[in-house]
């Protein structure tokens, strides 16, 4: 029987909530679902962590009642413009045997989340991007497991945020009752609900337009490339209606959503929509082609930083598949003309319906694409767990120096007293640890094996010396 996983969208304008599992033929049966108001949440940054628990608690409460499950655990989407990316590059000595295992992979990227980053960020994602073996590329199309080597390279996408903002969006769901199964950043988790591995092979760029942020993320040879946060996105076009029609923002948000376009020259200057007027005061009239004018300097503002990103990530002349709009400012009319005239490549609106059984409507609208994909990312991840599957004397919570949340001291929790005879020395931070996420799994030896390695390096050492 299929596991069934939770997915919590806490996103800048709604939180949603998806409960779903694997179905027969391989796509995902949802069981339950729920969409809630998101407050206390200001361009994907959590910041009243009471108000955004309880709407969290109001989304989980209407998936769990629909799918007659015991909410516990869930995966999180992280996104806003604290989240950063960066190159790296990492190398391994092969010591003692010649075939390189999965084990050697697993100790490389692990030592990548042992990097030294600035104060007050942690790793949360690390991507193989190219593997070497004795500085020899391999092709993308191998895996290094199973080669013979000395030295095992690579070139890593890291991806980080700041741990507060972590921190936070950990205390709201525990104000909801609930635990983090695991933090993923959105652009991926969308990815997993509307690219095929055909998209993330022949390239693409999957562009994820929410309320507070625009999420991007470019795939070539089915590898993660680039991904990058715009501060910039629907709340930005609601505050522009807001401001340049002189209406409440309620009547702004309805203005875009009901009749909002990117194209002025396609919308008529003679459909006039009426505005009720405030405590007896006349309607405002407002033309079509008025608004849609207003949308475009925006969506054009936004775009050109889509098509900046692109040419930043160096595949703009890789990208087979174009551009893929999801999210809830997907929907916009005409969006998809208008990127083929700034970004200047194929577009097109992804939504999560095909990797979904008997999809409903509702379920079908790209804003719910985040969600869905948390759940597609956590069914894949018990699956890869369930292959690598340790004795259960062996797994000890404590001893994973990768879990960012481990030390964490919960905001409920009575702190322990400190010795009095012998205090204990400030902690220095060196480099905030990695949540241990999939496809960069982690076993927690990294730091046994290293000590057994220089353990060994310098016994063999002085006995030469001796000699």
């Amino acid at each position: 029987m299929s596991k069934i996983i939770v997915g919590l969208d806490i996103g800048t304008t709604k939180i949603a909530c998806i409960i779903g599992e694997r179905a027969e033929n391989g796509k995902l049966r949802i069981l339950g679902h729920g969409k809630t108001e998101s407050i206390g949440v200001v361009r994907g940054v959590v910041l009243n962590v009471v108000e955004t628990g309880k709407s969290i608690r109001k989304a989980v409460a209407e998936a769990a009642q629909q799918a007659n499950f015991q909410v516990e655990e869930v995966y999180v989407g992280i996104a806003g413009q604290h989240v950063k990316a960066m190159q790296t590059t990492g190398s391994i000595v092969i010591r003692d045997h010649d075939i390189i295992t999965e084990e050697d992979v697993e100790r490389l990227v692990s030592e990548q989340k042992l990097m030294l980053l600035p104060q007050g960020e942690v790793i949360v994602h690390v991507f193989p991007q190219q593997y070497f073996i004795d500085n020899e590329p391999l092709l993308d199309s191998l895996s290094p497991v199973g080669v013979t080597g000395k030295t095992l390279s690579a070139q890593f996408h890291v991806v980080t945020c700041n741990i507060d903002n972590l921190r936070n969006i950990r205390i709201s769901v525990e104000q909801a009752g609930l635990k983090i199964k695991n933090v993923v950043l959105e652009p991926i988790a969308s990815s997993y609900a509307v690219l095929s591995q055909l998209d993330r092979e022949a390239g693409v760029a999957l562009v994820d337009i929410g309320g507070g942020t625009t999420d991007i993320a470019v795939f070539t040879q089915d590898v993660i490339r680039h991904t990058q946060v715009i501060p910039l996105a629907g709340n930005s076009i609601t505050e522009d209606i807001r401001k340049g029609c002189s209406i409440l923002k309620p009547q702004a948000e309805t203005l875009k959503v009901k009749f909002g376009s990117c194209l002025p020259t396609l919308e008529s200057a003679d459909d006039i929509i009426s505005i009720p007027g405030i405590r007896n005061q006349p309607p405002r009239e407002i033309s079509v082609k008025t608004l849609a004018g207003i949308i475009k300097a925006r969506m054009v503002q936004i775009l050109e930083q889509v098509g900046y990103e692109i040419e930043r990530s160096g595949m703009e002349k890789q990208l087979l598949a174009g551009v893929v709009f999801t999210g809830g400012g997907a929907r916009m009319k005409h969006i998809e003309e208008l990127s083929e005239l700034v970004v200047k490549a194929h577009s097109r609106i992804g939504t999560p319906d095909e990797h979904l059984v008997d999809a409903d409507a509702e379920l079908a609208h790209p804003m719910y694409a985040t969600g869905v994909g948390l759940v597609l990312f956590g069914l894949d991840e018990e699956a890869n767990d369930e292959k690598h599957e340790q004795p259960e004397a062996q797994k000890k919570e404590s001893d994973d120096p990768f879990d960012i949340f481990n030390g964490m001291e919960s905001p409920s929790a009575t702190p322990a007293p400190e010795p009095v005879e012998k205090p204990e020395p400030t902690p220095v931070v060196e480099a905030p640890s990695a949540i241990n996420v999939k496809p960069d799994r982690d076993t927690g030896k990294g730091f046994t094996k290293l000590n057994r390695y220089l353990t060994k390096f310098f016994t063999e050492g002085q006995d030469d010396t001796n000699e």
